[in-house]
């Protein structure tokens, strides 16, 4: 069987390092690596759970989305609960590997993922493009891209919680329910940083994670106003009389989780083409949403 600086390898040609943000650190967190590994368990978020469970199916490697560690730590004790959890992967055996904006922005990743898997057509385009000559594909953070036909917004919106693992919290939408909408602007994970480039790329929605009340207030105001002015003959903004973009959503660690779909495929086929050797990657269907209920009475 592969040992797992091979297997790290391979996780890191489909989703290079190069393409995480600056402030990312992303690779082989726990790990020897002559480690033979058979089998690979992945899940959105390395949590006390998932490590159980990653134990308990005999994971030789588990790949996460999110990170264990995003700051920098002085101790790994037993004292707090990231070294409660690297002492239990080094005592069973379990290395821990996490892609998280580097498979944001990659082939098959986790955007691209969720746009394939939200029914955008073949050929959606990055949000935030990254320039990577070696790649023949069109890489970077978010996409961008077209429904087959235009829906309703309400129906894309159920199209998209349909298409999510359930969770408690649900999926919101803003907007007119009864737009039509065909260009769609997608980053899973925490996306209102990116309200401008969504604008830009004329999307009809825009669906991402951690919507705060303030910038989606302000963002539907500014495009029902500029929409009114219109009517009025004054041009704004794109120009056009439609209230755009709407928002969708959606639960953080829910989306991310799409990107297993794939990676359940093309990483035992990679492993496979490099060594030879074959190894099972299995999804941990866990959900690592935080919240328990969402109450509406």
């Amino acid at each position: 069987m592969p040992n797992l600086k091979q297997v790290v390898d391979v996780l890191e040609r489909l989703y290079p390092l190069r393409y995480a943000e600056s402030w990312d650190e992303p690779g082989l967190i726990v790990g020897a690596l002559d480690h033979p590994v058979n089998r690979i368990c992945c899940a959105a978020d390395p949590t006390s759970a998932v490590v159980d469970e990653a134990i308990a199916r005999g994971a030789d490697l588990l790949v996460c989305h999110h990170p264990l560690f995003f700051r920098s730590v002085h101790q790994i004790s037993g004292l707090g609960f990231r070294g409660d959890l690297v002492n239990r992967l080094v005592e069973h055996g379990c290395a821990l590997w996490v892609g998280h904006t580097n498979a944001d922005s990659a082939y098959r990743g986790v955007a691209w993922a969720a746009a394939d898997l939200f029914g955008l057509k073949p050929g959606h385009r990055p949000l935030v493009p990254i320039d990577d000559p070696a790649s023949e594909h069109e890489m970077g953070l978010g996409r961008v891209g077209e429904l087959p036909e235009p829906m309703r917004l309400i129906d894309f919106a159920r199209r998209v919680a349909r298409t999510l693992p359930h969770t408690e919290l649900g999926v919101q939408v803003c907007g007119d329910l009864e737009a039509p909408v065909r260009r769609v602007a997608l980053l899973p994970g925490s996306g209102d940083s990116m309200f401008d480039e969504v604008r830009a790329s004329g999307a009809d929605v825009y669906v991402t994670s951690d919507l705060r009340h303030h910038p989606v207030t302000d963002a539907i105001e500014q495009a029902r106003y500029e929409a009114r002015m219109r009517d009025r003959g004054f041009v704004l903004g794109r120009g056009d009389a439609r209230i755009r973009p709407a928002f969708v959503n959606t639960p953080h660690s829910a989306i991310e989780s799409l990107w297993f779909a794939y990676a359940v495929e093309d990483v035992p086929a990679a492993v496979l083409a490099d060594t030879g050797e074959t190894v099972a990657m299995e999804h941990i269907e866990r959900n690592t949403d935080p919240w328990e209920a969402s109450i509406h009475d």
